[in-house]
C-alpha cells in the first residue's frame, strides 16, 4: 500500500480549528469511528490550553455516539448539517452552542459542489479497502462519501477490517453531472445500476490510512410490535389494498420507500404478512432489521438503499448469506433520495409524524414546535415526490396527555399540498380531493382519538366564519398551551 499508515491520534492532527469536515456514512453505519474520537481528545486539549477548536460538519445524514456524540461533548463542533440524531448533539443544538442547519439530504452534495459552504478541509472515509490508484470500496453506509472524495482537500481513510470483502458489489456510485448540462439519471426500477461498485479519491490527496477493527452496529433493543403500533401498520396494509382494487395502486404494486423506527418496523411487519399486496421492491434511503427478514422471505424482491442500518447480528447475518446480495444496493444520499427518480418509479414514501393538524400540515422535526428533534431527514426528499405519500403516528401519546392530531402544527415540514395520507392507529384519513375543511373533518372522525375529537370539533366549529382555511389565531395553538401550562392537552379550551 502506497499510503502512510497512522494512529487515530496522528490522523487527528491534521484537523485544525474551524475546518469543514466531511464525514462518511449514513446513520450509524459508514460512519468512521476511530478519528473523531481522537478529534475530540485534540479539543480537550486544545481548549485545557486556552486555545480555540470547534470544526464544521457535513455528513450524509446522522452517524453515531463515537463521532456527533463524542465532538458534542468535547465542545468541539461549530456547524452541523444536514441531519442528526444524538442526544448531546442535539441538546448543544437546542440550547445555542451549535449552529445546526437543517436540510432535505438530496440537496446537500450538489449546494456544496457549488461552493455554498466555502470549501472542503478534509474529508474522514470509512471504506473496506482502497487500492493505490484511489479506487474506494466503501462501508456499510455511503451517505455523501462519494462527493466529500472528490471536493475535500486533503482525505483520511479508516480501513474497516471487520467490513468483509463480500461487501464489494453491493455499492452502486453514481454522481450526476451539475446543472445546467445534467443528463437523467438512469434509474427505471429500484434494481437498476446506474455507477460502478467503488468511489474514487485522487491518491495525492489521502494523507493516511488508519487501520480499525470497529463493530458495524450495535444490538440496540428491538422495540417490539405492539397493540397501537400493530394498528397503524394493519391500516396501511388496508389502505394500500383498497388502492389497489380500486385501479390506483396497479396490481404489480409499486416500490416502497419507509422511515425508520418502530412503526416503520410495524408497517414493514404487516406488509410481510399481508397475503393480498405482492411481493415489493423497494427504493429508500435506510434499511433494518425489518427489511432483512422480507428479502428473507421473498416479500420484498430488491431493496435500493442508501444504508443497511442493521444490527450487529443482522448484519453478520446478511454478511453469511450471500443469496441475499443479489437483491440490495447501496447508493449514494443524492441518488437514494433523488426526486427525479422518486417521481420517475412511482414510490409510495411512509414517514412518521411528531404531530398533524386537522388541515394536513406535518411537523416532522421540533417539539412543541421549538426543540429540535432529529430534523427532516430525506422526509421531504420522498413525499414532495412520491406517487402517493403517506404519514404515520400514534393518536395519543404520554398517558393521553399529548394528541399528535392538533388545531395547527406547531412547526411545518410538510404542507398539505405534498400529504396525501395520514394514519394513526384510529384509521386513515385521505386528504385527496377534498377541500381543507373537508380534510380537517376526515382527520377528525379516521385519525384522532376520541378523547380529543371534541375539543377539536369545538374548535372547528368556532373557526366557521370563512374563509378557506379555518383558522382562529388566538385558540390555534390552544393544545400547546395547554400542555405547557399543565401538561395536559385535553385542558385547552376555546373561550
Amino acid at each position: 500500500m502506497i499510503y502512510p499508515i497512522l494512529t487515530a491520534e496522528e490522523a487527528a492532527e491534521y484537523v485544525k480549528h474551524g475546518m469543514n469536515v466531511g464525514v462518511s456514512g449514513f446513520t450509524a453505519p459508514g460512519s468512521p469511528k476511530v478519528v473523531p474520537p481522537a478529534v475530540a481528545a485534540k479539543a480537550r486539549s486544545e481548549h485545557e490550553a486556552g486555545r480555540e477548536f470547534k470544526i464544521n460538519i457535513f455528513s450524509g445524514a446522522s452517524t453515531s455516539d463515537y463521532l456527533d456524540g463524542e465532538l458534542a461533548r468535547a465542545n468541539a463542533v461549530n456547524y452541523r448539517t444536514p441531519y442528526q440524531s444524538s442526544g448531546d448533539l442535539r441538546k448543544s443544538i437546542n440550547i445555542g452552542e451549535i449552529h445546526y442547519n437543517d436540510r432535505h439530504l438530496s440537496e446537500l452534495t450538489q449546494e456544496f459542489r457549488y461552493g455554498y459552504y466555502g470549501k472542503m478541509d478534509i474529508a474522514i472515509v470509512e471504506a473496506q479497502s482502497i487500492t493505490d490508484d484511489g479506487e474506494i470500496v466503501l462501508g456499510t453506509g455511503v451517505g455523501n462519501a462519494p462527493t466529500w472524495l472528490q471536493v475535500a482537500d486533503k482525505v483520511i481513510i479508516e480501513l474497516n477490517d471487520q467490513i468483509p470483502e463480500s461487501i464489494h458489489g453491493l455499492h452502486d456510485i453514481y454522481i450526476p453531472l451539475d446543472p445546467p448540462v445534467r443528463r437523467e439519471i438512469p434509474i427505471y426500477h429500484a434494481h437498476d445500476r446506474a455507477g460502478k461498485p467503488t468511489a474514487h479519491v485522487d491518491p495525492k490527496k489521502v494523507l493516511g490510512v488508519v487501520k480499525t477493527s470497529m463493530p458495524l452496529g450495535k444490538n440496540d433493543p428491538f422495540t417490539p410490535v405492539d397493540d397501537t403500533t400493530r394498528r397503524i401498520g394493519e391500516n396501511v396494509c388496508e389502505f394500500l389494498i383498497n388502492e389497489m382494487k380500486q385501479g390506483r395502486i396497479p396490481k404489480s404494486f409499486l416500490p416502497i420507500q419507509s422511515g425508520v423506527g418502530n412503526i416503520a418496523n410495524a408497517v414493514l411487519d404487516a406488509l410481510e404478512n399481508s397475503t393480498e399486496i405482492p411481493a415489493f421492491e423497494m427504493y429508500t434511503e435506510v434499511v433494518q432489521d425489518s427489511v432483512l427478514k422480507l428479502l428473507e422471505s421473498g416479500r420484498c424482491t430488491f431493496a435500493s438503499t442508501c444504508s443497511m442500518t442493521f444490527s450487529h447480528d443482522a448484519m453478520m447475518e446478511f454478511f453469511a448469506k450471500p443469496e441475499l446480495h443479489d437483491h440490495i444496493l447501496m447508493r449514494p444520499a443524492e441518488i437514494s433520495n433523488n426526486p427525479e427518480v422518486v417521481r420517475r418509479i412511482g414510490v409510495i414514501s411512509m414517514n412518521t409524524a411528531i404531530e398533524a393538524d386537522l388541515f394536513g400540515n406535518i411537523n416532522s422535526s421540533h417539539v412543541g414546535g421549538t426543540r429540535l428533534m432529529n430534523g427532516i431527514g430525506g422526509s421531504g426528499d420522498f413525499t414532495r415526490n412520491a406517487y402517493t405519500s403517506i404519514f404515520l403516528c400514534p393518536s395519543i401519546k404520554k398517558d393521553d396527555c399529548i394528541s399528535t392530531i392538533v388545531p395547527m402544527v406547531a412547526h411545518v415540514d410538510h404542507t398539505v399540498h405534498s400529504v396525501d395520507i395520514i394514519v394513526t392507529d384510529q384509521g386513515v384519513a385521505d386528504l385527496r380531493f377534498k377541500d381543507p375543511v373537508q380534510c380537517a373533518e376526515e382527520i377528525i372522525e379516521n385519525c384522532a382519538h376520541p378523547v380529543y375529537r371534541p375539543l377539536l370539533r369545538e374548535y372547528l366549529k368556532m373557526c366557521k366564519k370563512g374563509g378557506h382555511i379555518l383558522m382562529d389565531p388566538d385558540h390555534a395553538l390552544a393544545f400547546h398551551a395547554a400542555l405547557n401550562r399543565e401538561g395536559d392537552m385535553r385542558k385547552a379550551r376555546f373561550e
